[in-house]
């Protein structure tokens, strides 16, 4: 009997090592840093980014007796504008730099006061150690603000419940025409 019972007291031991061991493993995770540039080019023979939905300008003219008159009716940006982008992801800022995939999704101009967008982006990654892979992002865009940060907030393939940051910055850049913006993702998946 205590034979029976000093096996069975092993067995139980064992198994919970073994469940211990391996919930850790699983438990583990992975930091990533995503560096590439993205192209957001408004005009030219193939625009990547596009307002389909346009917004109504807050400035008004002071002369104006109805207060609807805008200030200036070729303001590249509108509250309530709704942009569609589909932009190059590449390696460097020339537009001739190795593609390493493509970001898609949209922006919403939510504020009054500069310009200020809602965005949500896919990142396709289509190269590389991550090729097939994708990372999601949504943040207040100030493009105002030198740097700017938005949250991960989920990603497929080798980023399956990805977490993380994204830091965004001016690298050559028009609000009329679009340019090039500097982008690094911080992850743990």
């Amino acid at each position: 009997m205590a034979f029976l019972l000093l096996g069975s007291a092993g067995l139980l031991a064992a198994a919970a090592y073994l469940h211990r061991r391996h919930n850790s493993a699983a438990a583990a995770t992975t930091t990533t840093h995503l560096h590439f540039y993205m192209h957001d080019a408004y005009t030219g023979p193939h625009p990547s980014a596009m307002r389909v939905v346009s917004g109504r300008s807050l400035l008004t003219s002071p002369a104006s007796s109805d207060d609807s008159t805008p200030l200036s009716s070729s303001s590249p940006r509108k509250f309530g504008d709704i942009v569609v982008l589909n932009n190059a992801l590449t390696e460097g800022p020339d537009a001739g730099s190795t593609r390493v995939g493509t970001a898609q999704g949209f922006a919403v101009r939510v504020s009054d006061r500069g310009v200020v967008s809602d965005l949500s982006i896919h990142m396709v990654l289509e190269a590389g150690e991550h090729r097939g892979s994708s990372v999601t992002v949504k943040g207040r865009i100030d493009m105002d603000a030198v740097k700017r940060e938005s949250v991960v907030i989920g990603g497929t393939g080798r980023f399956r419940f990805a977490r993380g940051y994204m830091v965004s910055r001016n690298y050559d850049y028009s609000l009329a025409t679009g340019g090039v913006v500097e982008i690094d993702i911080y992850l743990q998946h």
